[in-house]
Formats: structure tokens, sequence, C-alpha cells
């Protein structure tokens, strides 16, 4: 069996000596450095031929680190790896996954053509924002699911009244998985939107009064649109509301709007790392999940025992 070695982009370091220590291996020592005018130069520092090398990277904000993990696939490529693997724990530009309107790019697609011509052998990554980004790969991809952290979690807080709600149309069926797994209800919130990051109105359907609802998301951006299903959810007479989202991108006035919020708690994952500390923030690791993933994908054997 070739030898393991993990590495860590820029971006990811935190989450990835996690995931190594987990695996139990020490993290690659890389170099990662620029010229005068930001042009980035990477440089394995110790010999990776013959190896699988797993790079770990994720991609906010996106453009500088998905070229940076296009470099560092090519040059593990270049030193003779066995097989390298990249290991995205949050998947960038995966919201352009359609044309949703005239002339616009299909970005997911893009980057997802990038990381193959730059020599990836697989992808690892979590809760795509759409389950058919898959598609846009011809190679091996394991799509890990943020259930796996969120519904001990969801089991130690023993809510008595539990309600699951997607905050659009669009995440019905990631709430209604959670639903099921709980053998709970869930409810709708149907958003209309003026443009992107900008909610006209907003509006629940299903009954939420008296209950403990739980809000489920892929990410949070700004949060406003979390925010005002939750406010929206309270006015219609609920016990409580918390949020549970896999990647906290957090840009804008994000950690403003959940602070000023009427969220007991919003619950991600160290996929995205944290900028700042808030009171209403908790935050849980990937990293046991992905190290797993890993052992798994160098041990030849099935991930199905890490889907809830």
């Amino acid at each position: 069996m070739s030898e393991v070695k993990i590495f860590s982009g820029s971006n990811s370091t935190e989450l990835a000596k996690k995931i190594s220590k987990n695996f139990g291996k020490n993290l690659g020592e890389v170099t990662l450095s620029r010229f005068s005018d930001g042009e980035m130069s990477t440089s394995f520092d110790e010999s990776i031929r013959g190896c699988n090398v797993f790079i770990i990277q994720s991609t906010n904000p996106p453009s500088d680190n998905i070229l940076e993990l296009c470099l560092m696939i090519d040059a593990a490529k270049r030193a003779s790896a066995y097989k390298v693997c990249a290991v995205i724990p949050y998947f960038g530009y995966a919201r352009q996954d359609r044309k949703d309107r005239p002339r616009v790019s299909i970005a997911a697609k893009l980057i997802a053509n990038m990381l193959t011509s730059a020599g990836a052998d697989r992808i690892m990554t979590c809760d795509l924002h759409a389950g058919q980004i898959q598609g846009f790969f011809d190679l091996p991809l394991d799509h890990l699911n943020g259930s796996a952290i969120f519904v001990p979690y969801l089991q130690m807080l023993n809510l008595p009244d539990l309600i699951f709600a997607s905050p659009d149309v669009g995440g019905v069926a990631r709430a209604r998985a959670y639903a099921k797994h709980f053998e709970v209800d869930m409810v709708v919130c149907d958003k209309h939107r003026k443009r992107a990051n900008e909610i006209a109105s907003m509006q629940v359907i299903g009954d939420v009064e008296g209950r403990d609802v739980v809000l489920v998301d892929d990410l949070v951006d700004t949060a406003g649109t979390l925010c005002k299903a939750a406010q929206i959810i309270m006015d219609k007479g609920a016990k409580s509301v918390r949020a549970i989202a896999t990647h906290g991108v957090l840009s804008g006035k994000a950690y403003e709007n959940i602070e000023n919020s009427v969220l007991e708690e919003l619950v991600i994952t160290d996929t995205i790392p944290l900028k700042q500390k808030s009171s209403k923030i908790r935050v849980l690791s990937v990293a046991d999940l992905f190290s797993k993933a890993i052992h798994a994908v160098t041990g030849n054997t099935s991930i199905s025992s890490l889907f809830i």
C-alpha cells in the first residue's frame, strides 16, 4: 500500500492539523509563497514519490484558494505522487451550478474542470450546495454529509417539541432528511429575492406554534435569510429557534445580523475558519469525519458508515 501524506493549503491549516492528528500522521511540510506582484508559488518540502497525497483546502474566499489548490495538485503530480486527492471541506462557487438567467457562467462546472485539468485523481468534499455538482466531475468524488456532525449534537439537546424548517424551498430535501431521521414534522420558509443577498418577502408554510424549531441549511453567508426566517418563525408563535449549517461563510454584516437576531444559536462546522467569535455561534469539527473518510479511501473500504 502506498504511503499516505497529508498537506494543507494556507486557508485550512488548523482543520488540516486536526484531520492529520486524527488520522495518525503529522501534517506534511509545504512552502506556499508569493512574488511581489501577488503571483503564488507552491513546493513540497519532502518526497512524495509514489505516495497517496491528500491536499486539504477550503475555497473561501474562493479565487486565490482555488488557484493555490490547483498549483499544489500540479506540483504533487509533477513530483510523482501516486494519487492526489483534493480534500475540499467547503467547495466555493457551488452556488453557480446552473443557468438560472441568460448569459451567466456555470462556475461550479468550470471549477470542476480546473481541478481535473490540474491533475486531481479524486475529490473529497462535504455538503455541496447542490448534489448534482457531483456529476460535473469525471473522477471519483466522496460527498460527505454534515448530518454525521449535527445529529449527535441535536440528540444531546433533547428538544421536547422539535420540528425542522427549511429557510427556502431549495433546502426542503435537506430539512426533510433530518425530520425523517428524528421522526418529526417540518415546515418551509418560502422566500422571494429581488437580487442576490437581498430578500423581498418571506412566509412560513406550516405550523410552528409552541415548537422548538431547527432551521437547516448548507451554508450561511450574510445570514439575512436565516435571521429573517427565524424572526418570522418566532412571530408565528414558536417556543425557540436555532439553526444548523455546515459552512459558515459569514460575510458582510453576518456576525452583526446573528447577534441581533432571535436565534438561540447558530451551529456550524470548521470547514471555513471563523473570522471572529460570537456568543451565538457554536463550532463543531469535521476533522474526525474527514480522517475516517481518508482511512476508508486508502484502505479501499466503504464510507457508508459515515452517513446517518
